[in-house]
């Protein structure tokens, strides 16, 4: 179970607060649309905390002079907010904070919950994952289930319900090629015996291990040997139409890979709720085309059902929908409006979010204008994402050139995490299952890291090297910063109960920089919701680390003398390491005991 910290319920953030005074402002002395109060952070941290361009945008609609503009918002600012403002340029206006705004902001937050109120208390279902039974998972699974895990923790933390569901493909022809496949191999087996009566074996007679050897042998075989494919192509029209031994035998396919799966998923930190199969909706593909054919949503043409989607607003060619093809059989298409229908009938869902590859956008982009056709209206949000490359700027490979499989990327980085501390003299006589536990979670970090800190919708390079570093921008780095921050606190033997920060008669300008950053998580979480984007909470991680590095540096803790300040120093180093787990907390980060 995560253990999050509590922050910020009622209180709003800085931002939304400085740009609820612009608005009420903008609304009752000027009468325009309060859109224009847009507070962000300021990129000139020397001049400002908050800044915001509304006076230069306002001014051409109104056909005044921005600065001038800008005095008058500034002439209307409620007497009692202690906010510095000031004017740059030609009419920017900028926020500075006063350090008692900034400490008490900060024990607000640590005394409350955060909530997003446009997705708290609703009922959010998510779709990543999505690997093939019988077949090993493999870099290619885990841009999916790394973005979906994080993104779903948010929306969890946010106050949303959340229902992960792995939507696995579990019906497809493979499916008839493995059963071929081990019909060749063991003939005698009861489930190739049409007059077999009784059950069938409860003990699968094959692994995962044997599927995976197996797949690609009568995969390539069938591309050979036409005859052959044609009797796989039976064989998964025969277990589709529910033969017993066929569908006895894809059991064993499914529960040995799932059981395969879910060490995978548990190792890498992602679970799910469901763990659905396209199987799951077969019995309901007929009637829906029939739902959509009696609502004159779908039309035959050629022989197949179709919808057509094509808006006139469309400055490209949208294909339709295909139902159902001309030989009775269905595609994902059908599969994945069926799946929508028991999300929004069964499941209740407020908002459907997809962790899918870029290249599925126009599929989603079809099937959901499909739905809006039959009636079934519910928010969707496509969250497309780009290929994780070596460094040459090539799909991430094995060194012969081959898929590396998921587990055999894991284990590279654990052998890797333990060199390095080996050689950075940083093993502090572990035992081996310390050393083991602590290596595997700087090689997670290493790894999700080095995929959250990019826009999921670009490709990156993945260089073990260079993420696994202890410096840096890389998810070993923000670990050290928390261990660091923990073990100075142990030393200090700091009284956990009391968590409120004294503003003490001075703030030396490390700890006020590192206040900032601190104040700022609820705008972070809010902006990271809001565009769906980990790279966004990934960027502020690393920054509050930095923020705490040079805070550390400049400004002793351990070794202060004024006992009023070395209180405000550890309070602030207390709520650091709380924050900071936090983001590591929703990015999936574990922090090591020691490092």
């Amino acid at each position: 179970m995560l253990l999050f910290l509590k922050i910020l319920n009622h209180m709003q953030p800085v931002n939304i607060h400085l740009a609820n005074i612009l608005q009420k402002i903008l609304s009752t002395h000027f009468e325009v649309d309060h859109s224009f109060a847009q507070i962000q952070k300021s990129d000139r941290p020397d001049l400002a905390d908050y800044q915001t361009n509304c006076a230069l945008v306002l001014a051409k609609q109104l056909k005044t002079n921005p600065r001038a503009l800008a005095e008058q918002l500034i002439a209307h600012w409620p007497k009692d907010d202690p906010t510095h403002i000031t004017i740059a340029g030609p009419g920017f206006i900028n926020f500075k904070l006063t350090d008692q705004q900034l400490v008490s902001t900060l024990n607000q937050q640590v005394s409350s919950t955060f909530t997003n109120q446009e997705v708290a208390n609703q009922t959010i279902v998510f779709d990543y994952g999505g690997p093939n039974v019988a077949k090993p998972m493999h870099v290619g699974h885990l841009r999916s289930s790394i973005i979906g895990e994080c993104l779903k923790r948010l929306y969890q933390f946010a106050g949303a319900k959340v229902i992960a569901d792995i939507h696995l493909g579990d019906w497809g022809t493979q499916m008839g090629m493995l059963i071929v496949g081990l019909h060749q191999q063991h003939p005698d087996w009861p489930y190739f015996n049409q007059n077999h009566i009784g059950p069938y074996p409860q003990q699968s007679p094959i692994t995962l291990a044997d599927l995976e050897t197996l797949y690609p042998k009568i995969s390539a075989a069938c591309k050979e040997d036409s005859d052959l494919a044609e009797k796989c192509r039976i064989a998964t029209q025969e277990l589709q139409q529910g033969r017993p031994g066929y569908l006895a035998l894809w059991q064993h396919f499914i529960d040995v890979s799932i059981s395969a799966m879910k060490k995978e998923f548990n190792r890498l930190g992602v679970s799910f709720d469901c763990w659905f199969g396209e199987s799951r909706y077969q019995e309901k593909l007929q009637p829906l085309v029939d739902l959509f054919r009696g609502k004159k949503v779908a039309e035959i043409c050629d022989g197949a059902t179709i919808v057509e989607v094509e808006e006139p607003s469309d400055n490209k060619p949208m294909p339709p929908v295909i139902l159902q093809k001309k030989d009775g059989g269905f595609l994902y298409a059908t599969t994945d409006l069926a799946t929508i229908d028991e999300r929004i009938q069964d499941f209740k869902a407020d908002q459907i979010i997809y962790v899918v590859d870029n290249r599925q956008a126009l599929h989603f982009e079809q099937i959901f204008r499909a739905a809006e056709k039959i009636g079934w209206h519910v928010p969707w949000t496509f969250v497309g994402f780009g290929t994780m490359n070596g460094p040459d700027g090539k799909p991430f490979k094995t060194r012969a050139g081959g898929v590396m499989k998921l587990k055999d990327l894991i284990d590279t980085l654990t052998a890797t995490a333990k060199e390095r501390l080996l050689n950075a003299e940083r093993d502090h006589n572990f035992s081996d299952q310390e050393r083991q536990q602590t290596a595997e979670q700087i090689g997670l970090a290493a790894l999700k890291f080095a995929d959250l800190q990019h826009d999921p919708k670009q490709n990156y390079q993945f260089d073990i090297d260079k993420f696994m570093r202890f410096e840096g921008k890389t998810g070993p780095y923000l670990q050290y910063a928390a261990v660091r921050i923990k073990s100075l606190l142990a030393k200090a033997d700091l009284n956990t109960e009391k968590t409120s920060l004294q503003l003490p008669s001075s703030v030396p300008n490390a700890a006020r920089d590192l206040l900032l950053h601190l104040i700022r998580l609820p705008e972070v979480l809010n902006e990271t919701l809001k565009h769906n984007s980990p790279n966004i909470l990934c960027e502020a991680a690393f920054q509050l680390a930095q923020a705490f590095s040079r805070f550390y540096n400049e400004a002793p803790v351990l070794t202060e003398t004024d006992s009023a300040l070395k209180e405000f120093k550890l309070r602030l180093c207390q709520q650091t390491y709380k924050t900071l787990k936090v983001y590591l907390d929703i990015i999936g980060i574990d922090i090591p005991a020691r490092m």
